[in-house]
């Protein structure tokens, strides 16, 4: 059986507007080795920022 956070592993992704809002959501390793950068919406600043990849 294949385990939960080998391909896939859980990700979360933080707002840079620096509101602290978060996504989370699941990334494939071997396409996005590096960490993931996506520009998404900020409903706390009402407008779309970058998110980066924490751990």
């Amino acid at each position: 059986m294949a385990s939960k956070t080998g391909l896939r592993p859980i990700v979360t992704l933080r707002s840079t507007a620096g509101t602290g809002f978060t996504y989370v959501t699941r990334k494939n390793r071997r396409n996005d080795p590096d960490r993931l950068v996506v520009r998404k919406y900020d409903p706390l600043v009402k407008q779309h920022v970058e998110f980066r990849e924490t751990r």
